[in-house]
């Protein structure tokens, strides 16, 4: 994973937190948007930013 700073992100992927942490805590990588809606699935906590769709495990 050479050049994190700089990578696409892929909104129709679901980012794992341990290896995709939030650049500003809290906050969407993609936006900076601090607005998300949350869902739990199969004991899988799902972060979803409500401006530009990212999601991630937490």
């Amino acid at each position: 994973m050479e050049e994190k700073e700089q990578q696409e992100i892929d909104l129709d992927k679901v980012y794992d937190y341990a290896e995709f942490p939030d650049k500003v805590s809290g906050r969407c990588d993609n936006c900076n948007s601090a607005y998300f809606k949350s869902s739990v699935k199969g004991g899988v906590f799902l972060r979803e930013c409500r401006d530009c769709g990212m999601k991630k495990s937490i």
